[in-house]
């Protein structure tokens, strides 16, 4: 069978760390003849990097064009574009939020019906082996009692510097995209400024957590209680299911932490917790013992990463951006806890105590 051939609307940050990288590897099923973004800069760079012999800025010229299917990633609203797509009988892959309202949600699965073609939204986490488990898991742990989600998001910054994602000035002065009124819509009525400000964090984060929950639990039968805080940047809501158990989830931007914390949790009355730890693909798992006061590490590394997971003692973890002045960080870490330490991490481990970890690494060790 030839290759898909997918259009890009969007060359932002997704589109360079995560679709068009990841498109390149499956060169077997996927093509990429066309890109598009507002920028023309920055379309031109995005597609000379990735090798796409055209790009244009207006992405009816990319549905116009010869393609099979439409990945839409730029700025919200998107809604005008996905049903561009869908009208062109063109197939859809659109990343969240997909939309804002109920009627756009409609408009768009019936487009695709009424067109024959495959819509689809970028919620992958639920193809995670992790969440696959847990999946599996769940159904033999009625009845669930109780489920917890905490996601501890931090500053894009952090993750985006190691990317070296290319940013433009070149965008024309453009009308009001909508985003403002389609939020306004989707609350309908007078509603707490604390209600404006979250809501497009459960759109475009919170999301997945919310999707995940969906697929595990249906729908929930109400919502106990929502409290808007820390300025805005956190919301923790407790959520009632049929069965009587309550979920409580909490969303908290720490934007001077250096890792994104994400946990689902469910526990049962009899057998226990599952908690899924990493869910990325890795080449490597190595156990480490220490000694107390024993030192490792002590170095950077160009493009590995590793997820340290604490199985029993502690260490104090000192880092800073490699190549920088900046003031050495530490942190302590203990048992059952998760640490991620990144590329181009400058970082060292003192272990205050014989200690046992599980490490996993991007790299084969």
């Amino acid at each position: 069978m030839a290759p898909i051939r997918i259009g890009v609307v969007g060359c932002g940050a997704i589109a360079q760390v995560h679709h068009l990288p990841n498109l390149a590897t499956l060169q077997d099923l996927f093509e990429v003849p066309i890109v598009c973004d507002l920028s023309p800069r920055l379309a031109e760079a995005v597609a000379d990097q990735h090798h796409v012999p055209r790009y244009v800025t207006d992405y009816r010229d990319l549905i116009a064009a010869d393609v099979d299917a439409v990945l839409l990633c730029h700025g919200d609203p998107k809604t005008e574009a996905a049903l561009a797509v869908l009208e062109a009988s063109k197939h859809l892959f659109i990343e969240k939020p997909v939309c804002y309202t109920l009627a756009d949600a409609d408009a768009m699965v019936s487009a695709a019906r009424a067109s024959g073609v495959v819509a689809q939204a970028g919620y992958m986490k639920a193809h995670d082996p992790a969440f696959e488990l847990l999946e599996q898991e769940v159904p033999a742990m009625e009845p669930v009692r109780f489920i917890q989600v905490n996601h501890l998001h931090t500053d894009n910054s952090h993750h985006l510097a190691h990317f070296g994602v290319r940013r433009f000035d070149d965008q024309p002065a453009a009308p009001p995209t909508g985003r403002g009124d389609s939020i306004s819509e989707a609350l309908g009525g007078d509603v707490p400024d604390a209600a404006k400000r979250i809501f497009p964090i459960l759109a475009g984060s919170l999301i997945h957590d919310l999707y995940g929950l969906r697929i595990l639990f249906e729908q929930p039968e109400r919502v106990v209680s929502t409290e808007v805080w820390n300025d805005g940047w956190g919301v923790t809501t407790i959520l009632e299911y049929g069965s009587g158990a309550r979920c409580v989830a909490t969303w908290v931007e720490l934007p001077g932490i250096r890792e994104f914390v994400e946990t689902l949790e469910v526990y049962g009355d009899d057998r226990g917790a599952i908690q899924p730890l990493v869910d990325v693909p890795m080449e490597s798992a190595v156990m480490i013992s220490s000694k107390k006061g024993s030192v490792r590490a002590n170095h950077y590394h160009k493009t590995d990463w590793h997820f340290i997971y604490i199985l029993y003692g502690a260490f104090e973890y000192y880092y800073r951006k490699t190549n920088s002045n900046e003031e050495i960080k530490k942190k302590i870490v203990k048992k059952d806890q998760l640490l991620f330490t990144g590329p181009l991490v400058d970082h060292a481990m003192l272990y205050t105590e014989e200690t046992k970890i599980l490490v996993l690494s991007k790299n084969p060790r």
